[in-house]
């Protein structure tokens, strides 16, 4: 897919009309950016929005994110466990203190 993403009024008006008159290269808008199908068209589209509002318009290539190709199971258990705790209140860190949960800075410095 294309990220698109707009940074000026103009460039947002622009992206808008594209969206509505190709939705059919349209995967999914957000306001000010949108994803477009990953086809010669959808390049067309994004690079058009560029060459009109120059660096106004940033368009990267993304995939999608497969968490369990990605992210190790003891990520996706705790993500799972603080989304489900007792206290809204709590932060990560305490959450996570003293279990086997991931420690919030150990995670900071892995990438995917």
């Amino acid at each position: 897919m294309l990220l698109v993403v707009t940074y000026s009024e103009a460039a947002r008006t622009g992206l808008r009309n594209a969206c509505r008159r190709h939705d059919d290269q349209v995967v999914r808008r957000f306001g000010r950016a949108a994803l477009f199908e990953s086809t010669a068209y959808g390049a067309f589209l994004a690079l058009r929005l560029r060459e009109t509002h120059g660096d106004a318009v940033q368009i990267e290539r993304t995939e999608p994110f497969n968490e369990f190709s990605l992210v190790d199971d003891a990520v996706r258990e705790a993500a799972s466990a603080y989304a489900d705790r007792e206290t809204r209140s709590t932060p990560y860190a305490s959450f996570a203190a003293g279990t086997d949960h991931p420690d919030p800075e150990t995670m900071k410095r892995r990438e995917l």
